[in-house]
């Protein structure tokens, strides 16, 4: 057990320096611009989203800390060995049960990220947090749940459940066919602008042509371009619904998808968050009674803002490596996950063996 705390536990996010930090000299006063700007780079390297996380991580772990009677600093791995346990445990005070898997290691690399922004390390190949997270992945890890993909015809009568005849509705509806036909994770879908270096917070622009639409997009590992082609049909074009929203909601520069207020009359000028993304896919295919062979409680499970990009890689009849390249996958396997309709027997090598 690590020694009994004798300080207040740390901020969520690194402003101040730890105590082992302390002794460090300060920098001329000239450099303290460049130490701003410093910061800024070090918020840019992870997306919002995941600042979030590791800012929630981090008082979690602040909590347990204070309430257990153990230092966060120095960092020591026992303490860190002890806390996933209780982790997997669901011994920690506000869980409502234990964390899973995918969760504690996420808290894990939170725990490193916030230690090294304050000066210090965390020995992730200690004993004493290796080979409990190794134990805690035996005995607790699951299979991936994977969500249900939306293919086209159930996509169609989602769009039917909304109101064409309001901002509301011309908006989920771009939404919507945006984020199947791009194959776009639901955080590249609202950070869109209109166009190139409109917002600070925006992750990706579009550029709509005569054949169709180029979405710009910044990911984990750089620049790509999504080509999104114009649909057989107006009623279920991309990027006519995208035009036709951005006509009525008068929205030329800044944040494309934005919230819809004042009963439905009134576009804000602040960009939606991802999760509007999953509400709007779990509520029309719950309207659309997608999947409704299941109880209505199970098909809520199902449906989320991946549900989109694994119905167009299930659905899109082309080569692989166009599916692939649009989903922004490095690898062929990765995009296989992603296939739920594809033939996994298509190579038999029981047959091909002679039996």
């Amino acid at each position: 057990m690590g020694r009994m705390a004798d300080e207040p536990a740390a901020e969520a996010l690194p402003p101040s320096p730890p105590p082992t930090a302390a002794s460090k000299p300060r920098l001329p006063s000239h450099l303290d611009g460049l130490a701003d700007r410093a910061r800024d780079y070090v918020e840019a390297a992870s997306s919002a989203n995941t600042r979030r996380a590791y800012a929630s991580d981090w008082r979690h772990f602040s909590s347990w800390c204070r309430r257990e009677g153990v230092a966060m600093f120095p960092p020591d791995p026992q303490v860190v060995g002890l806390y996933i346990t209780a982790c997997a445990s669901g011994r920690v005070t506000g869980d409502k049960k234990p964390n899973a898997v995918s969760t504690i290691e996420r808290r894990l690399s939170s725990l490193a990220w916030n230690y090294l922004q304050r000066g210090v390390s965390i020995d992730r190949k200690d004993p004493h947090i290796a080979t409990v997270m190794a134990g805690i992945r035996n005995k607790h890890a699951a299979p991936p749940r994977q969500k249900e993909a939306v293919l086209p015809e159930d996509l169609i009568a989602m769009l039917e459940t909304l109101d064409r005849g309001t901002l509301r509705g011309l908006r989920d509806r771009a939404m919507l066919l945006l984020g199947f036909a791009g194959g776009l994770r639901r955080s590249e879908v609202v950070g869109l602008d209109c166009g190139r270096d409109q917002t600070e917070d925006g992750s990706g622009w579009i550029d709509i042509l005569e054949k169709g639409m180029l979405v710009i997009l910044r990911g984990k590992t750089g620049w790509r371009e999504v080509e999104v082609g114009r649909g057989s049909s107006d009623a279920t074009c991309p990027v006519v619904a995208l035009e036709t929203w951005l006509k009525f909601a008068r929205i030329a520069h800044g944040p494309v998808f934005r919230r819809v207020t004042g009963r439905g009359k009134t576009v804000a000028a602040n960009r939606l968050n991802g999760q509007e993304i999953a509400r709007l896919v779990k509520r029309t295919a719950l309207a659309a009674g997608v999947r409704g062979d299941l109880p209505e409680g199970q098909r809520g499970k199902l449906f989320a803002g991946h549900s989109l990009r694994s119905g167009l890689a299930s659905s899109a009849e082309v080569d692989e490596r166009y599916v692939q390249k649009q989903l922004g996958h490095a690898s062929a396997e990765m995009t296989r996950k992603y296939q739920r309709r594809r033939d996994r027997f298509r190579v038999n090598l029981t047959k091909a063996s002679g039996l």
